[in-house]
Order: C-alpha cells, then structure tokens, then sequence
C-alpha cells in the first residue's frame, strides 16, 4: 500500500512538473510572424534566427524558411528575446533541445573537430592538386 501512495505521489509530482514546465515555454504563435515592437529586439531576434537552421528545410535558416515548424522556432526566438533574454542563452537552450546541427555555426569542440577541419583540408589538397597540375 506505501508503495502505491509512493508511486502515485511520484505521478502526481510528475505531471505536475510537466503541466508547469509547459505554461513557461507557452510562446504566442503570432510571434512567428509578427515583428517585435522594439527594433533593436527585433534586430537581436533576426540576427540569431539567420543563425539557426530550419529542421524541416535543413538548408534555410528559420528566418527564410516557411515551415511550420521554423514559425514556431521563429516565436520561441522572439518571445525569448522580448523577455529580455540574451541572443547566446536562447541559441544555447536551443543548441541543448534540437542539437548542435540547429546552429549554422557549430561550437568548436573535439567532437566537432571534422566540421572545422574538413573544409581547410580540402582547400590545402585543391591546392596540391591545382599546383601540380598548372606547372
């Protein structure tokens, strides 16, 4: 019996931390569509979302991209910027649900070493092989 009041106590706390996690992140869908009052809130907001990928359109930022799920990133940003929080902590609490390849510009981190180091290899071979080839 202690342990089913135990679990159902857990449940409860559960859901209920769930419920009041959610009504923080509520975000106003128009948001995504809708500039921000204060231009220099908008700037922040426009500047960062050029910097974020689209999940859906993988190559367009959510600043270019009509997708769904880009308006709804578009509203996160911009709610997050008119709360007065910092373009970095709203790209790192993105970086931290959807990953580091949210961001068009990876962290520089042993794990992502192959990102920074492929294309400056390839420009050093092209220009083994362009070298070779014109002499």
């Amino acid at each position: 019996m202690a342990v089913t009041a135990r679990l159902a106590a857990l449940l409860l706390a559960t859901s209920a931390a769930a419920a009041s996690a959610q009504g923080a992140m509520a975000v106003d869908p128009a948001l995504g569509t809708t500039p921000l009052a204060d231009p220099a809130a908008e700037a922040r907001a426009m500047a960062l979302m050029h910097e974020l990928r689209c999940l859906t359109c993988q190559n367009q930022s959510i600043a270019d991209s009509n997708a769904e799920q880009a308006e709804a990133m578009r509203a996160l940003v911009r709610s997050r910027i008119a709360a007065g929080a910092e373009p970095e902590a709203v790209r790192a609490d993105l970086i931290a649900r959807y990953g580091d390849w949210v961001s068009f510009r990876p962290p520089a981190r042993p794990d992502t070493l192959a990102l920074w180091a492929v294309p400056a290899l390839a420009l050093l071979v092209g220009g083994i092989v362009a070298r070779r080839l014109f002499r």
